[in-house]
């Protein structure tokens, strides 16, 4: 008997305490895209994702055609001329292979500049966010746009203007 009298003692109390927390909605990509640094950062490292983009495709193509050239002429080379032919086609496959990581691998330049040019503004939106969740008691804030969990969610529960409004980018 006692046990079912602290069962529901326990169970009443956390019901109670799950009620009073309160919650709130953002979408990242609404506010983002109302903060026009952020906008220029991303049209800053799209032209810089682009023009890696074409250097390594240009490797790779010169890779390319010295594979078909070597295969056309392969008949007429020695022994000793195949061989440097197939050191310098895969020297340059191995640049074109370098360049490609160096530029986008996991710690490559556009992982570098992404984190120099976007990860400020998205600290400081951030930091609007959790100052909104502090001034008005909220305890959790989710994200609308990163979560596809959330089928339906209340217009009022929404803080995106006021983050954006915090951030001095009233809507």
């Amino acid at each position: 008997m006692k046990k079912i009298v602290l069962t529901l003692i326990i169970a009443a109390a956390a019901s109670i305490g799950a009620s009073a927390q309160k919650y709130a909605m953002v979408d990242m990509d609404y506010i983002l895209r109302n903060v026009p640094s952020y906008e220029m950062a991303s049209e800053q490292l799209n032209q810089l994702s682009q023009r890696w983009q074409k250097e390594v495709e240009a490797v790779g193509k010169e890779a390319e055609s010295m594979y078909q050239n070597f295969m056309a002429e392969k008949v007429f080379l020695t022994d000793d001329q195949v061989k440097k032919r197939e050191t310098e086609i895969v020297a340059k496959e191995k640049e074109a292979t370098d360049l490609r990581y160096k530029y986008f691998g996991p710690e490559g330049e556009l992982y570098k500049k992404r984190l120099s040019l976007l990860k400020p503004i998205q600290d400081e939106v951030y930091e609007a966010i959790k100052s909104i969740a502090q001034q008005r008691g909220y305890q959790t804030i989710f994200d609308r746009a990163s979560s596809s969990n959330i089928i339906y969610s209340s217009p009022t529960i929404d803080v995106s203007n006021e983050v954006l409004a915090k951030l001095g980018y009233s809507k």
